[in-house]
């Protein structure tokens, strides 16, 4: 550090700001100080902070179902934010949400003396069980479409749904149908709910949705299948991205064409959409903004400061070639 300092040319306790992460250092300190840290290759001495905080300088982590596109960016927003600030992580992921698997789970985790805990297993089967725990080290949770709270970061599902069904009707479609995600996941719910209400909003129709069972291409091509047999269905709102590129095979598949017969639009906006053959009209959700700003206050709350309401993360339409005006 007294290196670092000197390279920099400011005092050690600057440095020492920096690299805490404090807001009272200018802009223009804070680069000549990282610059000298990224010289100098300096690390901390994780030990030494650790018996200075009285802490281990770790967080952990609880997951369920990794592979799903959202959970996976927002783990990876959540170690980098976590390593920014100086913490490693420790993952605990289970493979069902239920009160026995959370606790052992967590049980694990503070049993490793994690300085606080993020949950993402945004599953409508998770809100009750984990808020009847008391546990010696503070928690955030990821929640989709909950109200905003002190403790759980959440998205505004329900609002991008809205915004992909007024989408479809602004262009002219009559109605808008629904490939739904599969039930428990809180994501589902509130994209649903979002749907339904925007079609109510405007005294539109609403058909039967068609159903999943997870949220892979396996689902949405299944989906598609069944859309392609009925020429009343113009355009589709998917639960996620993943679907919204099975049912564009299916489509595809028994020779129908999109846009031009049915207009798609997924959700998430994960990182292949742009290369959908057409590329996928979607919502986009910040999942890396979700991991930041649950470590943020995962801190805040570890240092004992107030935590007011996290406001829901805003998502935004993304409008690609996937969806046009009816016929």
């Amino acid at each position: 550090m007294i290196d670092v300092a000197r390279l920099a040319g400011v005092s050690q306790q600057t440095v020492s700001r920096v690299v805490n992460g404090h807001s009272n250092v200018g802009s223009d300190v804070r680069d000549r100080v990282e610059h000298a840290i990224a010289q100098l290759r300096y690390n901390r001495n994780a030990a030494a902070r650790a018996l200075a905080t009285n802490r281990s300088m770790n967080l952990g982590v609880l997951s369920y179902s990794l592979p799903v596109h959202g959970s996976t960016m927002v783990l990876f927003g959540v170690a980098e934010e976590a390593r920014r600030n100086g913490y490693a992580t420790s993952l605990v992921s289970i493979s069902a949400v239920d009160s026995g698997s959370i606790r052992a789970a967590l049980d694990t985790l503070v049993a490793d003396s994690v300085d606080g805990i993020i949950v993402l297993a945004p599953m409508s089967a998770a809100e009750p069980v984990l808020n009847g725990l008391d546990l010696d080290v503070p928690i955030v949770r990821f929640e989709q479409g909950s109200p905003g709270s002190s403790h759980a970061v959440s998205m505004d599902d329900a609002l991008g749904a809205r915004l992909a069904t007024r989408h479809l009707l602004d262009l002219g479609h009559e109605s808008v149908w629904h490939v739904a995600g599969p039930p428990g996941w809180m994501a589902s719910d509130a994209r649903r709910a979002g749907w339904l209400a925007e079609l109510s909003a405007q005294h539109r129709t609403v058909n039967p949705e068609f159903m999943t069972v997870d949220w892979t291409v396996d689902s949405g091509y299944a989906a598609g299948l069944a859309i392609a047999e009925n020429p009343a269905v113009t355009a589709v709102l998917a639960a996620n991205d993943s679907m919204a590129l099975g049912v564009m095979k299916a489509l595809t598949e028994r020779g129908l064409a999109v846009p031009g017969d049915v207009s798609v639009v997924g959700f998430d906006d994960m990182s292949e959409a742009r290369y959908f053959q057409p590329g996928l009209t979607t919502i986009r959700l910040d999942f890396n903004e979700v991991g930041r700003v649950a470590v943020d206050r995962l801190l805040q709350l570890m240092g004992g400061e107030p935590a007011e309401s996290i406001p829901a993360i805003t998502p935004e339409l993304i409008v690609r070639a996937s969806t046009a005006a009816p016929r």
